[in-house]
């Protein structure tokens, strides 16, 4: 087991992110710069919608899904996005909630906040925002959004439970969650425990069924998953050796591991897109932060 401090976890991911987002984008023949995580490639936007977001937003992006497809965001709501990166979810709701409505991220890493900050200008949006912060303790106040989302990041987290609380305490009683993340089965101690590999959206993730149920003992009700796209060899391969496109970050080894381990992980691995609500009547205390 990895009982590596969760303080140094989170050090090393942001540190991992931020150089990721400093490289420049990689584009081709002309064409607009595209993701660099490889799993990203596979998240299912509707690239007419992207169509309008500043290209850096675009590169910049390292989730494993859409979590805003499928969802019922309306006009003069507010979302909050856990992880928010470079902002490419932050600038999709901000269209969505209109400018009634209120968009909040929420990221720790400083990097990834200025490159929103920018990004935002960009779009030329006055209602998004973003907050450096923990998604352990979020800077929200209690029962205060009606949508939280996040893409590919809760699998980071050393402290799950945390954030799970921290979901239900910043919802409005009726509020909805709807998260896109990586879950895994039966993932082996070589793999969970390799400190490098949880940037790369692997190492933390655990299995659907425990995610499901942390979701509920945080006191959400209606916990299910809509859709789950599970990889194949290749895609798992390419997840493990290359995902933040970094020898330094997810290379090295860790293209050996890939090519060992990813042949026995088929059907094991998937990007799940997972949907919650806070009850209306709900009496979730504020989270005791240790």
């Amino acid at each position: 087991m990895n009982r590596e401090d969760p303080q140094e976890r989170r050090k090393r991911v942001s540190l991992d992110y931020a150089s990721a987002v400093r490289r420049p984008p990689h584009s081709c023949c002309g064409q607009p710069p595209v993701p660099k995580g490889v799993v990203a490639k596979l998240a299912d936007y509707d690239f007419r919608d992207m169509a309008g977001l500043p290209a850096e937003a675009v590169a910049n992006s390292f989730g494993c899904g859409n979590p805003l497809a499928f969802s019922s965001v309306a006009e003069g709501q507010v979302v909050l996005d856990l992880g928010s990166g470079a902002g490419i979810d932050l600038l999709l709701a901000a269209k969505k909630v209109g400018p009634s409505g209120r968009v909040i991220g929420v990221d720790m890493t400083e990097a990834m906040i200025s490159k929103a900050r920018e990004n935002i200008a960009e779009a030329g949006l006055i209602n998004a925002e973003v907050r450096q912060g923990l998604i352990e303790a979020l800077p929200v106040e209690d029962a205060s959004v009606d949508w939280v989302i996040s893409n590919c990041v809760i699998n980071l987290s050393p402290e799950k439970h945390q954030v799970f609380a921290e979901i239900a305490r910043v919802l409005r009683p009726g509020g909805h969650m709807l998260v896109s993340d990586i879950v895994a089965e039966q993932l082996p101690a070589e793999l969970s425990g390799n400190a490098r590999l949880h940037s790369c959206c692997l190492a933390g993730a655990i299995p659907e069924n425990a995610y499901l149920e942390g979701l509920r003992a945080a006191g959400l009700v209606e916990v299910e998953v809509l859709d789950r796209l599970v990889y194949d060899q290749a895609q798992i391969e390419a997840f493990i050796g290359h995902e933040l496109v970094d020898p330094a970050a997810c290379g090295g080894d860790e293209t050996q591991l890939a090519r060992t381990w990813a042949p026995r992980l088929v059907g094991k691995i998937a990007s799940a897109r997972i949907r919650a609500r806070k009850p209306a009547h709900s009496a979730i205390a504020p989270a005791v932060i240790a």
